[in-house]
């Protein structure tokens, strides 16, 4: 007896019957890539960019005649990182689908050549290439380039969290990538991002390199009502029941991210049995299960956390959604010291990815995380 499929699919690829709504996004997300356009998408961290990117690589217009690459720099803090990262996913994607494209790739990286390995059983070379190998990235990333240039179909590169190049070290660095991505006639590029003053500055201010080179889509919550017909169909049809009401309160919950309603969602279809019911206790239990199995991880960020910024932390998790933090309101309704001191931890906050900020809105960026400062710190 086959094992019964969890609909709500957190990590990997998506199928099409596991994939919630985004109609409109994947279609102009498809279509503006396959005519040779780039493409630009923002929207807040776990809403669903990564997720939309691969379901639309799944798409028979698109896997049958491109090579699809994806990187998520998120991380990187330099330009050989960057480089690595990108390396990697190109030869470990092209590797299964075309040995002559991975032997190209080889011959064509002379900079990092002789630091590949070999598979004993294939035959062919491996990419255990270190970061410290690659000593000159910006020649090494000119070989990637000039390799997929060479390709025998054409390419799409997605890079995640793309706005981090600008916080990498050094001068030019969104210059140096712009003219490899000009040049290059045969890959078109979608870039993901999540700070979305910054992505706008990078590709609207006509100082930046790649100002108006891609067509921009903002990604918002999926639709309340769309959502929420799509979770309880999927206990509907797996023999299982739940309100309309229980799905909407953990969309409100979560403000309609995506991950967090997937991850509790996969959690309670996970803990009610067929012909049973998921309740808003069922969904309670598995919400306080996912933060406790993440508390020892909370507790380790918090240790490496100054004070002063730990407590603009604690302020912006208790709102859930802070305005206006400079405010002499705000300050004294959380006992904060001043509004240079608040302007400071934020920068911090910000820069460590902890807190986001859109549309001069602060929250936190893990909403677990979140609600567990809520639960220790909270005012009883």
């Amino acid at each position: 007896m086959s094992k019964e499929v969890n609909p709500f699919v957190v990590t990997g690829k998506i199928k099409q019957e596991y994939f919630c709504d985004r109609i409109q996004e994947s279609a102009r997300l498809a279509k503006s890539i396959t005519n040779g356009n780039n493409m630009v998408i923002i929207s807040p961290r776990r809403m669903g960019k990564t997720g939309l990117i691969q379901f639309c690589y799944e798409k028979p217009e698109i896997k049958d005649n491109y090579y699809t690459f994806f990187i998520d720099i998120l991380h990187t803090s330099s330009l050989r990182e960057f480089t690595y990262l990108l390396g990697k996913s190109v030869y470990e994607t092209i590797l299964p689908l075309s040995k002559k494209m991975a032997t190209l790739f080889v011959q064509t990286l002379k900079s990092i050549n002789g630091k590949f390995g070999f598979d004993a059983v294939t035959g062919m070379p491996s990419f255990n290439v270190e970061l410290g190998d690659i000593d000159r990235p910006e020649y090494t990333l000119e070989e990637i380039f000039k390799m997929l240039a060479t390709a025998d179909r054409p390419c799409i590169v997605a890079i995640d969290e793309f706005q981090q190049i600008s916080k990498y070290p050094g001068k030019n660095i969104e210059a140096l990538l712009r003219t490899h991505i000009q040049k290059i006639e045969n890959s078109n590029f979608i870039f993901a991002g999540s700070e979305r003053s910054m992505m706008q500055a990078m590709f609207l201010s006509s100082a930046r390199p790649f100002y108006r080179s891609a067509d921009i889509m903002e990604l918002d919550a999926i639709e309340k009502d769309i959502y929420v017909q799509f979770i309880v169909d999927n206990f509907e049809k797996r023999n299982r029941k739940i309100e309309n009401i229980v799905a909407a309160d953990v969309y409100d919950l979560f403000k309609g991210h995506t991950f967090y309603i997937q991850k509790t969602f996969n959690e309670t279809f996970a803990d009610t049995p067929q012909d049973e019911e998921c309740t808003i206790e069922t969904v309670r239990t598995a919400i306080d299960n996912m933060i406790a199995l993440y508390e020892t991880i909370f507790r380790e960020i918090l240790s490496n956390v100054p004070e002063k910024q730990k407590e603009l932390l604690y302020a912006i998790a208790k709102e859930g959604e802070a305005r206006q933090i400079l405010s002499v309101e705000f300050i004294k309704r959380y006992s904060l010291t001043s509004s240079s001191s608040v302007q400071a931890a934020a920068k911090k906050l910000l820069e460590k990815d902890l807190i986001t900020e859109t549309n001069k809105s602060y929250a936190v960026t893990d909403k677990l995380f979140a609600m567990w400062i809520k639960k220790m710190y909270g005012r009883k």
